[in-house]
């Protein structure tokens, strides 16, 4: 008879993924790993098949809640609104600047690593047309200025996504989410109806 699994994969993934974020790529191990989520090593083994499957797993699990984001804040209020509340859904409230640096040096994995890389290209692309479906919305509710390269706007709120973090961790002015905020309604004024 199978063992029954006491803690979820998301579970465990999200676990992982904080703690990623805490102590970055490097000083990750399954043993830190297990730690962590209350498994043994060798039950993350048996499990996720070693620690870069348990890496790439975790990855691509944040790439899915990051692209699932939009799809969570699609109902009430202005569709520019909902945009910004989609991109920063996967954004946790507390981000330290480390935790920001963590992230990045995951992200230089995923710009080296081919199976990494195929993962977040494939959600950055996702994320992208969804940004542009959000952005057809607010073109359809007359939030934006007729005339807006709806494509254009899209590559730019995604450009400011990922160099507002990276400003911040810099910075270190105010939280997180409330920088990424204010770089969305500053890229977002000048089209705003």
């Amino acid at each position: 008879m199978p063992r029954i699994k006491i803690l979820s994969d998301e579970a465990v993934l999200a676990g992982v993924l904080r703690l990623v974020q805490r102590i970055g790529p490097e000083r990750f191990t399954l043993a830190t790993a297990g730690a962590e989520v209350g498994l043994s090593a060798s039950t993350l083994v048996q499990r996720f098949g070693s620690k870069r499957a348990l890496l790439l797993a975790a990855d691509r699990w944040a790439i899915e809640r990051w692209v699932g984001g939009m799809d969570e804040h699609s109902s009430d209020g202005p569709a520019l609104d909902q945009l910004i509340a989609g991109l920063v859904h996967a954004v946790e409230a507390g981000t330290s600047p480390e935790e920001m640096a963590n992230s990045v040096s995951l992200l230089q994995i995923a710009l080296t690593d081919s199976e990494f890389h195929e993962s977040t290209r494939a959600g950055a692309i996702r994320l992208r047309a969804k940004i542009v479906e959000r952005l057809r919305e607010a073109a359809a509710n007359e939030e934006l200025r007729p005339g807006t390269d709806l494509n254009e706007l899209a590559e730019m709120v995604e450009v400011t996504y990922h160099g507002a973090m990276i400003s911040w961790a810099i910075h270190r002015e105010g939280s997180l989410l409330d920088s990424l905020k204010a770089r969305f309604a500053q890229l977002l004024q000048p089209y705003r109806v």
